[in-house]
């Protein structure tokens, strides 16, 4: 690990009561060299801007960190990949999970939501990219569930107590206000889960607004995780409302992606 470069202050830094091993920080449009539509930290390989930029803006966010982003090839899927110093970026993932230090686990996004974990003795982190298709997975299995599960495997053999009292940190997304749906996707979180209607709103004939951290906290807290920060659905957190700062892939069509990492010092 290097001495890190000083923070964009326009990114975010996580308010969880992490471990003191643990840092965070989620990205914004500030700081980067890319031009418009991708101005101006754009971590994404595979949008369309110049390659030289976001290698420079990529360099800029590991500077800025002081260790090694490992920047997955996401698909919206379930699958989570522990990462090592022997991870290439471009992994087919979407979600990552490392108890090594210096290396941090990293998700692009640009509407859908990014959620960071640490457990309360600090011994992993994960990051996962929780859009509506990973988060509601296949039969109640989705992208959260799947490294809970990593979680309480750690716990098997990690005896320290705490190893699976999970703390998790919701970052921007689009927002329950802009996030319009078919009834095809509230009628599959619905045949998983009565309760998760509750997160949708009628939009019009058809139509609905899905309340993408709402439905994230909930599928967390039934699985008894109690700690979770960030996010609440309120217009600051929203990647559409907010477009100066966050990329929205649903409002601009051709956009950059910002970065989540969460890592072990």
């Amino acid at each position: 690990m290097v001495d890190p470069a000083p923070l964009t202050p326009e990114w975010l830094v996580p308010q969880w009561p992490a471990p003191a091993r643990v840092h965070a920080v989620c990205t914004t449009r500030a700081g980067g060299a890319s031009k418009a539509p991708f101005d101006s930290l754009n971590v994404g390989d595979h949008v369309g801007d110049v390659a030289a930029c976001v290698a420079t803006n990529r360099a800029t966010v590991q500077r800025s960190l002081g260790v090694q982003p490992v920047f997955l090839s996401q698909v919206h899927g379930t699958t989570l990949v522990d990462i090592t110093r022997h991870t290439a970026h471009g992994t087919v993932a979407d979600a990552c999970f490392t108890t090594l230090p210096s290396l941090a686990c990293t998700i692009m996004v640009a509407d859908c939501l990014p959620v960071l974990f640490t457990n309360a003795h600090g011994t992993a982190v994960a990051a996962a990219h929780a859009g509506w298709r990973s988060l509601l997975g296949h039969n109640g299995q989705g992208v959260l569930e799947v490294i809970y599960e990593r979680f309480r495997a750690l716990a098997r053999v990690d005896t320290a107590q705490g190893a699976t009292e999970i703390i998790a940190w919701l970052g921007p997304c689009i927002g329950p206000q802009a996030f319009e749906v078919g009834a095809d996707v509230r009628a599959a979180f619905g045949a998983d889960d009565v309760f998760a209607l509750n997160y949708f709103q009628p939009k019009g004939p058809g139509k609905w607004l899905a309340d993408l951290p709402g439905l994230a906290r909930w599928r967390l807290q039934r699985m008894g995780v109690a700690q979770i920060y960030g996010n609440d659905g309120g217009p600051d957190w929203c990647t559409v409302r907010q477009s100066s700062r966050f990329f929205s892939y649903r409002r601009d069509g051709v956009t950059g992606r910002m970065a989540a990492c969460v890592w072990l010092g």
